[in-house]
């Protein structure tokens, strides 16, 4: 029986690969990639010479079956995608599913992801939090962020650049201009940068200054209602049925 393993990958930075990491891809039979173009820049890198195919969103339904077949078969194999922890937002799911299956053991490396720099940093409570991801770029997009107007925990969502003035805005107009984020951008790079504020705050600095770079959006939950705050601080609320 072989093995999957699951091969995080820096955001930016490429000192936070880790040194287990490395070891995986350099011994793995077969580097499953999100884009081989991009990840043969990486192994390059670090002067690792494995054989790269292709996993992607567009041929993953096509081909996590067979490849967790191999694995079955006595393969390792390692997944990574062109940047984060694979299955985060990015191809994985389907290949985890079928080597479980399979009965195919599945380890997944720890190591970076872009979500949890943004949220440790962003001053928002991270005790409890709901990872959104990518909204739906159309359809049902309006929908989920109606659906998310009374969430209470921090909310995080993975954002282009080229979307987020309007992300923003809708977060805005559904969340309320003074509830609190922290828009998190070139995370682990040379010019990564948080800003902090309101929504209104926020949206006013990225309508002013041109967004770049992949973004993570942390903003704050809905608060709690009042009378659930009221009994949190100790003060007994006299229910219907006492009257």
């Amino acid at each position: 029986m072989g093995m999957l393993y699951l091969v995080p990958t820096p955001v930016g930075n490429l000192e936070d690969i880790t040194l287990r990491a490395l070891r995986v891809l350099k011994e793995a039979d077969l580097v499953l990639a999100e884009d081989t173009r991009t990840s043969g820049l990486l192994l390059k890198h670090f002067e690792i010479k494995n054989q790269l195919v292709s996993h992607h969103k567009f041929n993953e339904h096509q081909t996590a079956d067979a490849f967790a077949a191999r694995m079955a078969a006595g393969e390792v194999m390692a997944l990574i995608s062109d940047a984060g922890t694979p299955g985060i937002s990015d191809p994985g799911f389907m290949l985890v599913r079928a080597c479980v299956a399979r009965g195919v053991t599945v380890q997944c490396l720890p190591g970076p992801t872009a979500f949890v720099p943004a949220l440790v940093s962003s001053g928002l409570p991270c005790e409890k939090f709901a990872f959104e991801g990518f909204l739906p770029q159309k359809k049902g997009r309006s929908t989920r962020i109606e659906a998310l107007r009374t969430e209470t925990r921090t909310m995080i969502f993975y954002e282009s650049p080229y979307r987020v003035v309007k992300t923003l805005a809708q977060f805005a107009e559904a969340f309320g201009p003074e509830r609190r984020c922290a828009a998190c951008r070139e995370i682990s790079k040379l010019h990564e940068e948080t800003v902090r504020g309101t929504l209104a705050e926020v949206l006013e600095y990225f309508q002013q200054t041109e967004p770049r770079g992949e973004f993570v959006l942390v903003v704050e939950g809905c608060e709690a209602p009042k009378r659930e705050k009221k009994r949190n601080n100790g003060d007994r609320q006299t229910e219907p049925d006492e009257l």
